[in-house]
Protein backbone atom coordinates (compact mmCIF):
# COMPACT_ATOMS: atom_id res chain seq x y z
CA UNK A 1 0.00 0.00 0.00
CA UNK A 2 2.68 2.22 0.98
CA UNK A 3 4.32 1.48 -2.65
CA UNK A 4 1.37 2.55 -4.30
CA UNK A 5 1.19 5.77 -2.42
CA UNK A 6 4.68 6.78 -3.30
CA UNK A 7 4.46 5.78 -6.85
CA UNK A 8 1.26 7.67 -7.28
CA UNK A 9 2.73 10.90 -5.78
CA UNK A 10 5.42 10.49 -7.98
CA UNK A 11 3.39 10.53 -11.05
CA UNK A 12 0.79 12.94 -10.52
CA UNK A 13 1.55 14.51 -6.69
CA UNK A 14 4.54 15.99 -7.07
CA UNK A 15 3.90 17.10 -10.37
CA UNK A 16 0.73 18.94 -9.59
CA UNK A 17 2.31 20.87 -6.43
CA UNK A 18 5.26 22.58 -9.22
CA UNK A 19 2.36 23.56 -11.08
CA UNK A 20 0.30 24.72 -7.74
CA UNK A 21 3.79 26.65 -7.24
CA UNK A 22 4.57 27.48 -10.50
CA UNK A 23 1.07 29.21 -10.76
CA UNK A 24 1.03 30.87 -7.35
CA UNK A 25 4.42 33.13 -8.30
CA UNK A 26 3.12 33.35 -12.06
CA UNK A 27 0.13 34.90 -10.62
CA UNK A 28 1.51 37.27 -7.88
CA UNK A 29 3.93 38.42 -10.65
CA UNK A 30 0.96 39.61 -13.06
CA UNK A 31 -0.30 41.52 -10.07
CA UNK A 32 2.82 43.37 -10.29
CA UNK A 33 1.83 44.24 -14.05
CA UNK A 34 -1.27 46.38 -12.46
CA UNK A 35 -3.65 43.41 -12.05
CA UNK A 36 -5.78 42.21 -9.35
CA UNK A 37 -5.41 38.55 -7.82
CA UNK A 38 -8.28 37.21 -9.96
CA UNK A 39 -7.42 38.90 -12.40
CA UNK A 40 -3.79 37.62 -12.40
CA UNK A 41 -5.31 33.98 -12.37
CA UNK A 42 -7.74 34.57 -14.76
CA UNK A 43 -5.32 35.91 -17.60
CA UNK A 44 -2.42 32.77 -16.58
CA UNK A 45 -5.03 29.90 -16.67
CA UNK A 46 -7.18 31.52 -19.99
CA UNK A 47 -3.76 31.72 -21.72
CA UNK A 48 -3.15 28.10 -21.19
CA UNK A 49 -6.71 26.73 -22.24
CA UNK A 50 -6.57 29.20 -24.74
CA UNK A 51 -3.93 27.53 -26.90
CA UNK A 52 -6.39 24.66 -27.67
CA UNK A 53 -8.60 27.20 -28.85
CA UNK A 54 -7.85 28.44 -32.79
CA UNK A 55 -10.30 31.08 -34.23
CA UNK A 56 -10.63 31.21 -38.33
CA UNK A 57 -10.79 34.00 -40.01
CA UNK A 58 -10.07 33.21 -43.19
CA UNK A 59 -11.10 30.03 -45.24
CA UNK A 60 -9.23 29.10 -48.83
CA UNK A 61 -9.72 26.69 -51.51
CA UNK A 62 -6.30 24.59 -52.47
CA UNK A 63 -6.65 22.79 -55.62
CA UNK A 64 -3.63 20.43 -56.50
CA UNK A 65 -3.29 18.52 -59.84
CA UNK A 66 -1.74 15.68 -59.83
CA UNK A 67 1.30 15.52 -62.03
CA UNK A 68 1.19 14.53 -65.85
CA UNK A 69 2.70 10.86 -66.78
CA UNK A 70 5.01 10.20 -68.75
CA UNK A 71 3.38 7.30 -70.10
CA UNK A 72 -0.20 7.08 -72.13
CA UNK A 73 -2.80 8.86 -70.34
CA UNK A 74 -5.21 5.69 -70.22
CA UNK A 75 -6.92 7.32 -66.66
CA UNK A 76 -8.15 10.50 -66.14
CA UNK A 77 -6.76 11.79 -62.39
CA UNK A 78 -9.58 14.94 -61.07
CA UNK A 79 -8.00 17.22 -59.08
CA UNK A 80 -7.34 17.39 -55.58
CA UNK A 81 -9.21 20.02 -53.63
CA UNK A 82 -8.29 20.85 -50.26
CA UNK A 83 -8.53 23.62 -47.47
CA UNK A 84 -6.37 25.81 -45.89
CA UNK A 85 -7.67 28.00 -42.68
CA UNK A 86 -5.97 31.04 -41.36
CA UNK A 87 -6.82 30.95 -37.92
CA UNK A 88 -6.14 32.92 -34.92
CA UNK A 89 -5.04 31.30 -31.30
CA UNK A 90 -6.87 32.63 -28.25
CA UNK A 91 -3.94 32.06 -25.32
CA UNK A 92 -1.02 33.14 -28.03
CA UNK A 93 -2.46 36.12 -29.85
CA UNK A 94 -5.90 37.62 -28.94
CA UNK A 95 -5.00 37.57 -24.98
CA UNK A 96 -1.72 38.82 -24.94
CA UNK A 97 -3.03 41.29 -27.71
CA UNK A 98 -5.94 42.50 -25.51
CA UNK A 99 -3.44 42.77 -22.33
CA UNK A 100 -0.57 44.29 -24.18
CA UNK A 101 -3.20 47.11 -25.45
CA UNK A 102 -4.42 47.32 -21.71
CA UNK A 103 -0.83 47.27 -20.36
CA UNK A 104 0.31 50.37 -23.59
CA UNK A 105 -2.82 52.60 -22.13
CA UNK A 106 -2.25 52.37 -18.27
CA UNK A 107 0.90 52.11 -17.54
CA UNK A 108 3.50 51.43 -20.00
CA UNK A 109 6.03 54.35 -22.06
CA UNK A 110 4.19 54.55 -26.05
CA UNK A 111 7.37 54.91 -27.35
CA UNK A 112 9.69 52.75 -25.75
CA UNK A 113 7.28 49.99 -25.40
CA UNK A 114 6.79 50.25 -29.92
CA UNK A 115 10.54 50.58 -30.03
CA UNK A 116 11.44 47.50 -28.24
CA UNK A 117 8.46 45.48 -30.19
CA UNK A 118 9.67 46.81 -33.66
CA UNK A 119 13.38 45.32 -32.43
CA UNK A 120 12.01 42.10 -31.50
CA UNK A 121 9.89 41.55 -34.18
CA UNK A 122 12.81 42.04 -36.80
CA UNK A 123 14.89 39.36 -34.63
CA UNK A 124 11.81 36.70 -34.20
CA UNK A 125 11.78 37.21 -38.25
CA UNK A 126 15.23 36.48 -39.00
CA UNK A 127 15.11 33.47 -36.23
CA UNK A 128 11.81 31.82 -36.87
CA UNK A 129 11.29 29.07 -39.46
CA UNK A 130 8.48 27.61 -41.33
CA UNK A 131 8.27 23.94 -41.16
CA UNK A 132 5.60 21.86 -42.83
CA UNK A 133 2.98 20.51 -41.46
CA UNK A 134 3.60 22.89 -37.80
CA UNK A 135 3.72 26.22 -39.00
CA UNK A 136 5.96 29.02 -38.22
CA UNK A 137 8.58 27.27 -35.42
CA UNK A 138 10.67 29.82 -33.51
CA UNK A 139 12.96 29.17 -30.57
CA UNK A 140 10.91 29.23 -27.31
CA UNK A 141 13.79 31.31 -25.31
CA UNK A 142 14.63 33.72 -28.00
CA UNK A 143 10.83 36.04 -27.45
CA UNK A 144 11.53 35.97 -23.72
CA UNK A 145 15.06 37.00 -23.91
CA UNK A 146 15.17 39.70 -26.82
CA UNK A 147 12.33 41.03 -24.85
CA UNK A 148 13.85 41.25 -21.55
CA UNK A 149 16.79 42.84 -22.57
CA UNK A 150 15.30 45.43 -24.89
CA UNK A 151 13.23 46.63 -22.34
CA UNK A 152 15.90 46.75 -19.60
CA UNK A 153 18.13 48.91 -22.49
CA UNK A 154 15.18 51.28 -23.78
CA UNK A 155 12.63 51.27 -21.21
CA UNK A 156 14.41 51.53 -17.83
CA UNK A 157 12.51 53.81 -15.85
CA UNK A 158 9.69 51.27 -16.69
CA UNK A 159 11.08 47.50 -18.25
CA UNK A 160 8.22 45.14 -17.51
CA UNK A 161 5.01 46.27 -19.54
CA UNK A 162 7.68 47.18 -22.42
CA UNK A 163 9.35 43.44 -21.91
CA UNK A 164 5.57 41.78 -21.83
CA UNK A 165 4.49 43.96 -25.14
CA UNK A 166 7.04 43.89 -26.70
CA UNK A 167 7.75 39.41 -26.33
CA UNK A 168 4.49 38.86 -27.27
CA UNK A 169 3.54 41.47 -30.01
CA UNK A 170 6.72 41.72 -31.81
CA UNK A 171 7.05 37.82 -31.72
CA UNK A 172 3.53 37.85 -33.54
CA UNK A 173 3.81 40.19 -35.72
CA UNK A 174 7.93 39.08 -36.33
CA UNK A 175 7.28 35.45 -36.66
CA UNK A 176 3.50 35.04 -37.72
CA UNK A 177 2.06 38.13 -39.55
CA UNK A 178 5.51 38.66 -41.35
CA UNK A 179 5.64 35.14 -42.44
CA UNK A 180 2.22 34.51 -43.20
CA UNK A 181 2.51 34.37 -46.76
CA UNK A 182 5.34 31.27 -46.37
CA UNK A 183 2.92 29.68 -43.70
CA UNK A 184 0.21 29.57 -46.62
CA UNK A 185 2.55 27.86 -48.84
CA UNK A 186 3.56 25.03 -46.58
CA UNK A 187 0.78 22.39 -46.30
CA UNK A 188 -3.19 22.35 -46.37
CA UNK A 189 -4.95 22.72 -43.02
CA UNK A 190 -5.01 25.01 -40.48
CA UNK A 191 -2.19 27.87 -40.08
CA UNK A 192 -2.81 29.36 -35.92
CA UNK A 193 -1.34 32.75 -35.80
CA UNK A 194 0.44 32.65 -32.37
CA UNK A 195 -0.09 28.78 -32.43
CA UNK A 196 1.94 25.87 -32.65
CA UNK A 197 5.73 26.59 -32.70
CA UNK A 198 5.02 30.53 -31.55
CA UNK A 199 2.86 30.06 -28.76
CA UNK A 200 5.32 28.44 -26.07
CA UNK A 201 7.51 32.06 -26.82
CA UNK A 202 4.63 34.47 -26.61
CA UNK A 203 3.66 32.42 -23.10
CA UNK A 204 7.10 32.47 -22.02
CA UNK A 205 7.91 36.38 -22.64
CA UNK A 206 4.61 36.81 -21.17
CA UNK A 207 6.08 35.22 -17.92
CA UNK A 208 9.49 36.73 -18.15
CA UNK A 209 8.06 39.99 -18.00
CA UNK A 210 5.76 38.95 -15.02
CA UNK A 211 8.73 37.98 -13.36
CA UNK A 212 11.17 41.27 -14.46
CA UNK A 213 8.12 43.41 -13.01
CA UNK A 214 8.66 41.53 -9.59
CA UNK A 215 11.84 41.91 -9.35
Amino acid sequence: MITLFIIFMLIFGIPALFFLFYLNVATLSFETLGLSPEGAFFLFTFSLIGSLINIPIKREKIVTRPKPSKFPVFFYYPPVVSEQIIAINLGGALIPLCFSIYLLVTRAPIFQSLLCTAIVAVICYFIARPIPGKGIVVPAMVPPLSAALVAMIFARSNPAPAAYIAGTIGTLIGADLLHLEEMKRTAPGILSIGGAGVYDGVFLAGLVAAFLAAV
